[in-house]
């Protein structure tokens, strides 16, 4: 279980559904991925403004629907992922809207809700063997195929919020 501090962006920046303080470096331990280990994060475009400098690296990219996140990839996380500059991800992160209510929250809104299962079969995809993907979501899903089950870690960010799991998959030959 991690217990971590409410969201935070650089220079004050306010977004909803940001990182938690402190999850992106404990997610790239579970990730298997160090500082200059290429990440894409996806529903992640406010990713680059995460304020600590060890939960984004130098070579990681965001991918998001919404424009004014300014993504690396403009586009919608349940299509096909772009490849990094070395091909196939070592790592993917995702952090999408929890149901189509939480989406509604978001400037694209619900009719673009990607669900856990699509967006886990793209990274299936993108990844590179032995790559691992994380999702943090109000479920655990259900093991993609070609893949196997790394973890889940319980993320809190204190009283008066929803019990988030961190889980990780593992892509295998």
């Amino acid at each position: 279980m991690w217990i971590l501090a409410r969201a935070k962006l650089k220079e004050g920046r306010r977004y909803y559904g940001a990182y938690p303080g402190g999850f992106p470096e404990r997610a790239r331990v579970l990730l298997g991925a160090s500082l200059n280990t290429p990440v894409l994060h996806v529903c992640g475009g406010m990713a680059r403004f995460y304020p600590y400098s060890r939960g984004f690296g130098p070579y990681d990219k965001t991918l998001d629907l919404d424009p004014e996140t300014s993504p690396d990839f403009l586009q919608d996380a349940r299509l096909p992922y772009p490849l990094s500059d070395r091909g196939l991800w070592r790592a993917i992160l995702m952090d999408p809207p929890y149901s189509e209510e939480e989406a509604a929250n978001y400037k694209v809104g619900s009719s673009k809700y990607p669900r856990p299962g699509s967006l886990l079969a793209n990274a299936m995809v993108a990844l590179r063997l032995g790559g691992r993907v994380g999702i943090i979501h109000y479920l655990v899903p259900k093991t993609p195929e070609g893949a196997r089950f790394v973890a889940v870690a319980g993320v809190m960010v204190g009283q008066n919020n929803r019990l988030r799991a961190f889980t990780v998959f593992e892509k295998e030959a």
